[in-house]
């Protein structure tokens, strides 16, 4: 299974030039960068791990790529992102967000259905990540 969170998410895996040309982008906009990652994708965990602090000051995408490179180096098998938060006023958001790494099998999502008062039935997914199963 292919996660598919985040800007560019249903194109192929960006190469380092392509990152670093996003990150000349945010960077130009004035836009601060923070790099994150998590071992537990599921599309409702939005808090993921920051990794150092959020680089706010830096205006060189050489910084960024050193972060995100020694993220990647201490979390392999992790999903590791970029984010790109637009400070202005009015804004006070995320303006653009995408994967930089995955891990080598990503293990999917599974779907769990319990029963509720009623007869209802209410369905959730689960990813196999933190269940530990396989499908």
């Amino acid at each position: 299974m292919r996660l598919t969170q985040g800007t560019f998410s249903f194109l192929p895996d960006l190469s380092d030039a392509q990152i670093r040309a996003q990150v000349d982008y945010c960077l130009g906009k004035g836009w601060a960068v923070s790099v994150e990652y998590t071992t537990d994708p599921h599309p409702r965990n939005t808090y993921w791990e920051m990794y150092g602090m959020p680089l706010f000051d830096l205006r060189d995408a050489a910084g960024v790529m050193d972060v995100i490179d020694s993220c990647r180096q201490a979390y392999p098998e992790a999903y590791v992102k970029v984010n790109a938060f637009d400070a202005s006023h009015g804004w006070e958001s995320l303006r653009l967000s995408f994967l930089v790494n995955r891990p080598a099998n990503e293990p999917g999502f599974h779907l769990v259905r319990s029963e509720e008062k009623g007869r209802n039935l209410r369905y959730t997914t689960m990813s196999y990540a933190v269940t530990g199963a396989r499908s």
